[in-house]
């Protein structure tokens, strides 16, 4: 809720429209990107849906933050990855400054930074969590490798 002027009248209509349904919730969100043509997409609270919950893709999303050294340290072998696979028609390298925007999925718990998950097309709600292994090109793309559900090239070709 976010009035202007807070008054009774004002809280009852808000909760007359929470029971009926009427309201859309607030979701933090930097802006959307103009050009997000890259090899990593960038993802906002109001594109989270549409890019990482596309049921046409597989995802492997990055929840970071700014000032992170871990996340500074991981962010060219992650520019890489994205390289790596940018041909890759159904499979998306993306990240999301997870201080300035709203994860919009309960499925995404981030504890920590930077957090890896990759959401396969027919498994949106059950997202698999990358953990144990090096944050390297050779243990990420091994990870993408295993959890893919469709990739053009062979693992013969890599």
């Amino acid at each position: 809720m976010e009035p202007e002027e807070f008054d009774s009248d004002v809280l009852r209509q808000f909760v007359l429209a929470f029971k009926k349904g009427k309201l859309k919730p607030i979701v933090k969100s930097q802006p959307v990107p103009k050009n997000n043509k890259g090899p990593v997409k960038v993802v906002v609270g109001k594109t989270f849906d549409t890019i990482v919950m596309d049921p046409k893709n597989d995802v492997l999303i990055e929840f970071y933050a700014p000032w992170c050294g871990h996340c500074k340290k991981l962010e060219p072998v992650y520019n890489e990855l994205g390289k790596k696979y940018k041909n890759e028609k159904n499979l998306i390298i993306a990240k999301m400054d997870a201080t300035a925007n709203d994860v919009t999925s309960d499925h995404y718990k981030v504890e920590g930074f930077p957090t890896i998950y990759f959401a396969p097309k027919d498994k949106k709600n059950n997202p698999i969590k990358f953990e144990g292994g090096d944050r390297d090109l050779e243990h990420l793309s091994k990870f993408i490798e295993e959890h893919a559900t469709k990739l053009s090239r062979t693992k013969e070709e890599l």
